[in-house]
């Protein structure tokens, strides 16, 4: 899996087209393509449950988190098959062009409010996209971060020296 590292503020072009950075470029390219080698080339994007962002998860991951979810649900079940609709509900399939452009479609970008400037985060296996706005109004290194921090973080048994 792919850790993407780094946050890049990056502009859309008129017809929503976002170059991928080059740091994500090369972070992709050390990771290998399950059944061949080189760059991944095909994305999923969906709205985020939690966060008025969107997720662009790269083919490979796509693939790993719908397993995740076939082993989790039973579309059998109301509420499953409830969950599994929401949960698919206005994803797309993204591929890049020559020049390493994504084209998000607008319905999309409309959802988190994108102007021309988009923040691309990075992190365990897929990447965020914000509008600028939005991700610079998020939260980071105040008391509350510190608080949610060591909540999560601070009962965790450290594997290499057995303490917690």
């Amino acid at each position: 899996m792919i850790t993407f590292i780094g946050d890049y503020t990056c502009r859309l072009d008129n017809k929503g087209r976002v170059l991928l950075p080059a740091a994500f470029i090369k972070q992709m390219a050390q990771v290998p393509v399950a059944g061949k080698g080189g760059l991944q080339e095909r994305f999923v994007i969906k709205k985020d449950i939690f966060e008025t962002c969107l997720l662009l998860f790269p083919m490979d991951e796509w693939q790993r988190q719908n397993e995740i979810l076939r082993n989790s649900t039973n579309p059998f079940n109301r509420e499953h098959n409830k969950f599994l609709r929401g949960f698919f509900k206005g994803i797309a399939e993204l591929s890049l062009d020559g020049s390493n452009r994504l084209l998000i479609p607008r319905r999309l970008l409309d959802e988190i409010n994108a102007g021309r400037e988009i923040v691309l985060a990075g992190q365990f296996g897929k990447i965020e996209i914000w509008s600028k706005n939005m991700y610079d109004a998020v939260e980071s290194g105040d008391e509350r971060f510190a608080s949610l921090a060591e909540k999560i973080m601070g009962n965790i048994l450290h594997e290499s020296d057995g303490q917690k």
